[in-house]
């Protein structure tokens, strides 16, 4: 399934290129606008980000998180500055179908362990968004990109499979926000080592055949957000592709 992405800082639309929050590109469209258009071109989830909260969560602006959630009658997965189990539960008190759990799922594994088994596994997208390094590793930053760590993917999806996660995020942060392609081949290995989970792709699709390519990986979603703002092609038509492409022949 496609899911169009809102990406908010400030409460403003942006995209940003690669994580870089210094260079955002601004969108001249207000967030409810942009979820109802969405809406009316089919689209049947909305991936949204509070980018200020991934940062630094005491900027995190939840009352506008949930009045925007109650401007369509969309499913919503939201994430951005996620730090306790009362941020977890307050969304999905207003009604948000899936929380996205970032940094914490990095530093602190075993605490969100207990929300996996507190809200159920269905409730909680882990994003585990990587940057390659020259040594063939990938290497989790978290706090919205902007801090570096020390551990690597494969680490922590050893962790994870073993506990029942269900949906991961995985962005390849070289390639968001550019338009030159996804990681392929990423997350052609993460489908096959990991076929129980429900992989969400992100990072680089700027054409329908970008669309094509990660469908063919076994991908259960795919999150586009520049392309379809620049307006590289409709919702409609990339859902066409979508489904044209995960057909079996």
């Amino acid at each position: 399934m496609i899911i169009p992405a809102i990406d908010l800082l400030n409460n403003v639309v942006v995209r940003l290129t690669q994580g870089r929050y210094h260079t955002p590109s601004y969108y001249d469209i207000d967030a409810s606008q942009l979820a109802r258009r969405y809406a009316t071109e089919g689209a049947k989830m909305l991936h949204l980000v509070d980018l200020s909260g991934a940062k630094d969560a005491q900027a995190r602006s939840t009352s506008g998180l949930l009045a925007l959630t109650k401007s369509t009658d969309l499913a919503w997965q939201v994430g951005g500055g996620i730090r306790s189990a009362d941020d977890i539960q307050q969304l999905l008190d207003h009604g948000v179908s899936r929380v996205v759990v970032g940094s914490m799922a990095i530093r602190h594994p075993e605490l969100v362990v207990e929300w996996l088994m507190r809200f159920g596994a269905d409730k909680i997208v882990l994003a585990l968004d990587v940057r390659p390094t020259q040594d063939g590793r990938w290497l989790l930053p978290v706090d919205g990109w902007t801090t570096e760590t020390n551990r690597e993917l494969k680490e922590c999806l050893a962790f994870y499979a073993c506990v029942g996660v269900r949906h991961i995020l995985c962005t390849d942060i070289s390639r968001d926000g550019t338009a030159k392609g996804p990681n392929v081949e990423l997350y052609r290995q993460l489908c096959h080592q990991y076929p129980d989970i429900r992989w969400q792709a992100s990072g680089g699709v700027g054409s329908l055949e970008h669309i094509a390519q990660i469908a063919a990986t076994g991908v259960a979603h795919l999150i586009v957000g520049k392309a379809l703002l620049d307006g590289i092609f409709s919702f409609k038509e990339a859902c066409i592709c979508w489904q044209n492409a995960s057909s079996p022949v």
